[in-house]
């Protein structure tokens, strides 16, 4: 992992009575892309006000690219770039026109190859002449994005980039993000969309009531949390599962037509209760299975929901109440 490009340490927040952050704790290191996850109001759009200098903070430490914001809160600053929720250019300009009033504002001379380079990225070439008010939601978007990576930043915030957009923009970003990534920018996204988060992310942060609850490698978060459901659907009806299914976690259904089961760490894995299903000769009719995503474990946290321990192997199985397994399923 690179060097650490954010370092966030006891960060508070107070508007008021409400503490929006709450000591949050956290580091993102270069190039790689950080989503920072959480319900609305969890406090992602604050902390990213917060060091980007549209917010302060109640207390804490903020270092960017290794500079304290205490000490010098405008230098470090000029080497990030926002993509907010919210439109925020002036209707009266063109496209063009915007992005060189953007370089202004982070001191860089007028560079119309940097412009031109920008729109190309983005397929807005020929809307370079448009009034920015005249532009369709979609192309609203990509002029956000524009306007956060004109002066070449080191460090990008995607607040929700893909709210509102068709699947064709929302592809063409996930690819932009990545090209970006590949030249060394940092990037940290927030999003509702999980699929772009599992997609892009190389690590992921859950945020709460303005708490960090997890931060974690993404594949290795899925891994470590993530479940497999199994559902079986048997030709004519099953009386009663054998003691090893059970003692396993397998569950019946009230019909005796289907059978359900959830691998999860320290469960036996849907290979072993297939072959012991088939070694049973039971009636199978039609099998179905679906991995974790990032989504079932978000929920998963953010519900801080407790596990119901099983047997590692199907010969330690044991009989375990047919009640609590239903209620452990039914939750799920």
């Amino acid at each position: 992992m690179g060097d650490t490009v954010l370092e966030v340490r006891d960060l508070v927040k107070r508007f008021g009575s409400l503490i929006a952050l709450d000591g949050v704790n956290l580091d993102i290191h270069a190039g790689e892309i950080f989503a920072l996850l959480g319900p609305n109001g969890a406090g992602k759009t604050t902390l990213i006000s917060t060091v980007c200098g549209l917010a302060r903070k109640t207390s804490g430490t903020l270092k960017l690219f290794g500079i304290d914001l205490d000490v010098d809160p405008v230098t470090p600053r000029y080497q990030v770039g926002l993509v907010p929720q919210e439109i925020n250019f002036d209707p009266f300009f063109t496209v063009a026109e915007s992005l060189y009033i953007q370089l202004g504002f982070y001191g860089k001379r007028k560079d119309p190859a940097r412009v031109t380079e920008v729109l190309a990225a983005l397929s807005l070439e020929s809307k370079a002449g448009s009034l920015t008010r005249a532009l369709s939601g979609g192309m609203k978007r990509r002029l956000l994005i524009a306007k956060a990576l004109v002066h070449r930043p080191r460090l990008v915030f995607l607040d929700e980039p893909t709210a509102g957009v068709d699947v064709e923009l929302r592809r063409d970003l996930w690819a932009y993000v990545r090209k970006l990534q590949t030249a060394g920018t940092t990037i940290i996204l927030t999003t509702h969309y999980l699929e772009e988060a599992e997609e892009l992310a190389d690590r992921v942060g859950i945020i709460n009531d303005g708490k960090v609850l997890l931060v974690e490698e993404k594949n290795a978060l899925i891994r470590r949390l993530g479940e497999k459901k199994l559902q079986i659907r048997f030709r004519s009806k099953v009386t009663a599962l054998s003691e090893k299914l059970r003692g396993a976690g397998a569950i019946l259904a009230e019909d005796g037509h289907r059978m359900d089961y959830v691998e999860r760490p320290g469960r036996p894995s849907i290979g072993e209760i297939l072959r012991l299903v088939y070694a049973e000769q039971l009636p199978v009719e039609d099998i179905e299975t679906r991995r974790a995503r990032l989504e079932d474990v978000l929920l998963m946290v953010l519900r801080g929901r407790p596990r119901l321990e099983a047997p590692a192997s199907l010969d330690e199985a044991i009989p375990v109440a047919a009640g609590a397994l239903d209620v452990a399923f039914r939750d799920k």
